[in-house]
């Protein structure tokens, strides 16, 4: 029952940071953290990254990127990250045509692709800054039939499933390895809670207890045996080279 902070407006997470909030979510971090870490290089461009909260247990990496929009995160991010010298923040805006002079070996967007109406070219244009063979990971909540009020108060255009996810990444031009449902138990808590229960925004002592007690059972089952739904989506997509 827990989603992301990332990726407010266009690829900011400005905007609605009292609802999209990674505080107090420790034990879903480091699910996060170890799903991502196996499919990232030596180089990481984090899209839409707000304060910092998935890079801030997300080390051994030679070159981290963090970015935002909002300048104001980019400059706290700066502050909360001045003693890792592998961290550079700086504001980038894709729609703006922003690109890295110097490639990296993997790009990284958790909960930004559904904030952006033209994914697919969203999609084109960040694979710009990403070398030949480097890989494009994608965090995104999970299906429509989880959509309700806090997905449209936060700006969500959609929610995918690993269908539909592969379809826009094929669309850019991207070659999908991995398209999955993560969090299967997380889906049942937010349909109950706030689709069907109709709460506008997830309540942070439920989300507490459920990080705390319920995540690291997820966490376990997924390892053992693939789920046929769930609250978010993992897409891992290469570029061609």
């Amino acid at each position: 029952m827990s989603e992301g902070q990332q990726g407010q407006g266009a690829f900011s997470a400005a905007t609605g940071r009292g609802l999209e909030n990674d505080g107090g979510k420790p034990r879903y971090l480091d699910y996060q953290r170890e799903l991502i870490g196996a499919h990232c290089g030596r180089s990481v461009l984090e899209i839409g990254a707000g304060l910092g909260e998935f890079a801030e247990g997300f080390t051994g990496r030679d070159r981290y990127v963090i970015t935002d929009v909002d300048p104001e995160a980019v400059r706290r991010v700066e502050v909360r990250f001045a003693g890792r010298p592998e961290v550079e923040a700086r504001q980038f805006d894709v729609d703006g045509g922003d690109v890295l002079d110097d490639p990296v070996d993997s790009l990284l967007a958790i909960n930004v692709l559904e904030h952006i109406e033209d994914d697919a070219d969203a999609l084109r244009s960040l694979a710009k800054s990403l070398r030949a063979g480097g890989n494009v990971i994608l965090f995104v909540p999970g299906y429509m039939q989880l959509y309700g009020e806090f997905d449209r108060k936060v700006g969500h255009h959609r929610r995918y499933t690993p269908a539909t996810l592969r379809h826009t990444c094929e669309r850019a031009g991207l070659v999908v390895d991995v398209a999955k449902p993560v969090n299967f138990l997380g889906a049942f808590a937010w349909w109950a809670a706030v689709r069907k229960g109709g709460a506008g925004a997830p309540n942070p002592k439920l989300v507490g207890i459920y990080d705390r007690f319920v995540v690291p059972i997820t966490r376990f089952v997924e390892k053992l045996v693939p789920v046929p739904f769930g609250q978010s989506v993992l897409c891992v997509a290469r570029k061609p080279g």
